[in-house]
């Protein structure tokens, strides 16, 4: 998620209509083919994090890296190299942190949240974003752009009326999801945004947020580390959960006085 803005996305006005979208879920992902890449066991990562490298974007190649604890990030090295960090970035129901700052901000901005209104724009937004230059190049953000097709990876947006102002995206496996990036227009949006995606997500039966890798501005928002071992361990429980999350358009207002529980 540290990992970290394009044109506007869709106008709320379309987004917003319909009382049906209330109700609405994500739609369960698409049966995969298995990969013709095999991956070493994430447990002999390098002191890097590094499980090796090659292989391809495709699908079914990502989704078992995800299913496995592995995700790939682009180095610009000619051979695509996969990680899977120790420790590992977290972030639980029960660790989560909203600031006064933020709380305040939930409860005066008027934003509205989504998921999966905007997948092109979010991800566009966090390509383009980075003053340090980006890993998600052209082929990741096609490759995560069909893996949204097919119901594998989602975003949520933060809405201002009809400006896009924050949002995330990433995948999802079972009762795990794991931020890939995420973006800021307006002040504290993405902490917004995740937020949000974790009180839509334990709702539906999510168990924890995968953050990937620890920074400072994730130590504020409640992550925290665990060892590789018991990251894979508790992966191999959750990755066959069916967990779909509410899509509809949702106040923030909600999140400033909701308290996340865990399943």
């Amino acid at each position: 998620m540290s990992r970290q803005p394009r044109g506007d996305g869709p106008r709320a006005g379309s987004i917003l209509a319909g009382e049906g979208q209330h109700n609405q879920r994500t739609r369960p992902p698409a049966r995969l083919l298995r990969s013709g890449w095999a991956f070493p066991s994430p447990a002999l990562g390098d002191e890097d994090g590094i499980v090796g490298t090659g292989a391809d974007l495709e699908p079914s190649t990502l989704v078992q890296a995800y299913r496995q604890g592995i995700f790939p990030w682009p180095h610009g090295w000619p051979s695509l190299p996969w990680f899977s960090p120790d420790p590992r970035a977290v972030i639980r129901p029960d660790t989560l942190h909203r600031s006064r700052s933020l709380r305040r901000t939930m409860r005066r901005s008027g934003w509205t949240t989504t998921v999966d209104a905007a997948f092109s724009d979010v991800i566009g937004n966090c390509a383009s974003g980075r003053h340090d230059g980006t890993w998600i190049t052209p082929d990741m953000q096609t490759a995560y752009t069909r893996l949204h097709g097919l119901g594998w990876a989602h975003s949520i947006e933060v809405w201002e009326a009809d400006t896009l102002v924050g949002g995330l995206y990433g995948v999802q496996v079972g009762a795990v999801f794991t931020g890939e990036s995420m973006f800021s227009r307006a002040p504290s949006a993405s902490k917004v945004a995740m937020c949000d995606l974790l009180d839509r997500f334990v709702e539906a039966g999510g168990h924890v947020l995968d953050v990937q890798l620890m920074t400072d501005h994730l130590a504020t928002m409640g992550a925290m580390a665990i060892p590789r071992t018991s990251w894979l361990r508790q992966l191999q429980g959750l990755v066959d959960k069916d967990v779909r999350m509410l899509v509809g358009p949702l106040p923030v207002t909600r999140l400033a006085r909701a308290t996340v529980e865990a399943v």
